[in-house]
């Protein structure tokens, strides 16, 4: 998988894919007009929104690969690389809606395109659509497809934003309830974190990491930081942040009760660089300093 293609402007998008730009800014590609192809990596300098509707080749993304199946949204944004592993010639399915970040600017959809996390899931955390909501994914589809096919003129970007700006919220909601529907999943994904938790704290890795991020815990369970944080928080209320330091504080307490040792060397153990710093942690989770805590339990 060498074979590095760059999609700097929609032109160079629908142009591989053997479909007509119709619009400088945006186009809605279908996929199954572009030529057979093998394995290849894709850098995106564009917006993309792919609605893969049969099995089309595994798609790689970061060190993940995952299976498209039918009826699934996956996103794409500026700056991002992705790749297609197959050894074989498949012919891609589906459709694709591609625009330029000039599209939005000083639009509303500019102003909270940051917003729609999803553009930074990873592939395997794609959104699996019911054929109910694909059916309105389609509808969207095809009102951009109608403005595109008329003139050009002074409310032609409005309109298509104002679409799209429509399709990311619904895809935002399709997102909710599939937290909701893959509860059993999650739950699982807690379980593991938790595990993570337990064993980071029971290793030398504190001291050689620190204080375990975010981004640290993801790539652990195998997901994107902000999958993982919408995960966090449609399950606990809590943001993956204020979840993970909960669980440093737990830990905290079981050392500052269960050992001897004293504060600054609890807190170079959890993996804080000063002790102030987990003074301060402490106490605004707690209410009490390391040592108010010690002396109240004793």
């Amino acid at each position: 998988m060498d074979r590095v293609i760059n999609f700097n402007t929609v032109s160079d998008y629908s142009k591989f894919n053997k479909n007509e730009t119709l619009h400088p800014l945006v186009s809605i590609v279908d996929l199954s007009k572009a030529e057979p192809r093998l394995g290849y990596k894709m850098y995106f300098n564009l917006y993309c929104v792919v609605l893969k509707k049969t099995n089309c080749g595994d798609l790689t993304y970061g060190n993940s690969i995952y299976d498209y199946q039918e009826g699934t949204l996956v996103f794409f944004a500026p700056g991002q690389i992705a790749g297609n592993s197959n050894e074989a010639f498949y012919q891609p399915t589906g459709t694709a809606l591609v625009f330029h970040p000039d599209l939005i600017h000083n639009t509303s959809l500019g102003k909270k395109i940051n917003e729609y996390g999803f553009f930074s899931y990873n592939t395997n955390e794609g959104l699996h659509i019911s054929d109910k909501e694909k059916k309105i994914v389609q509808e969207c589809f095809q009102m951009i497809t109608s403005e595109l096919n008329q003139s050009i003129d002074k409310h032609s970007r409005k309109v298509v934003s104002s679409n799209i700006e429509l399709l990311l919220n619904y895809c935002d909601r399709f997102y909710d309830r599939q937290f909701i529907t893959r509860e059993h999943i999650n739950k699982g994904i807690l379980e593991k974190f938790e595990e993570l938790m337990l064993t980071y704290f029971s290793s030398d890795e504190p001291l050689t990491i620190g204080l375990p991020s975010v981004a640290y815990c993801a790539d652990k369970l195998n997901l994107s930081p902000n999958y993982f944080g919408d995960l966090i928080k449609k399950e606990t209320g809590k943001t993956a942040k204020e979840y993970i330091q909960n669980k440093i504080i737990e830990e905290a307490k079981n050392r500052i009760f269960g050992t001897d040792k004293t504060i600054n060397e609890i807190a170079y153990e959890l993996g804080f660089k000063y002790p102030q710093h987990f003074t301060r942690v402490f106490k605004s989770r707690t209410g009490l300093t390391p040592n108010e805590y010690r002396v109240t339990l004793n």
